[in-house]
């Protein structure tokens, strides 16, 4: 919805009043009265109502945190084990192959 006004708002101004705009709209000032009457809003829809909301927010918002945190670490494992079994495979049919180079002449 935010983003809708943004675009809105932008689409009718020339490219000569887009950085005053932008500064405008998005200077410390702005921002922080965003974020308080935010903060605001949602403390009056859940706070003061005594919701469980807040409490599932927290538990989610924490679980998709530290699944992003995590994600690095679980890639790099996960491109260790492609190449572990890959080097695995390699390993094995070049055994493979001098096993059978052994056994062909022991038996010639």
């Amino acid at each position: 919805m935010a983003m809708r006004r943004i675009y809105s708002e932008i689409k009718g101004k020339k490219v000569k009043e887009l950085p005053a705009y932008i500064k405008s709209t998005f200077s410390v000032e702005t921002v922080k009265t965003s974020v308080r009457k935010s903060l605001d809003n949602y403390n009056d829809k859940y706070i003061q109502t005594s919701s469980v909301d807040p409490l599932l927010h927290i538990c989610f918002g924490g679980m998709a945190f530290s699944y992003l945190v995590a994600l690095p670490n679980e890639r790099r494992h996960l491109e260790h084990q492609q190449h572990a079994k890959e080097h695995d495979d390699e390993v094995f049919s070049a055994m493979v192959t001098t096993q059978d180079c052994v056994l062909l002449f022991s038996f010639s």
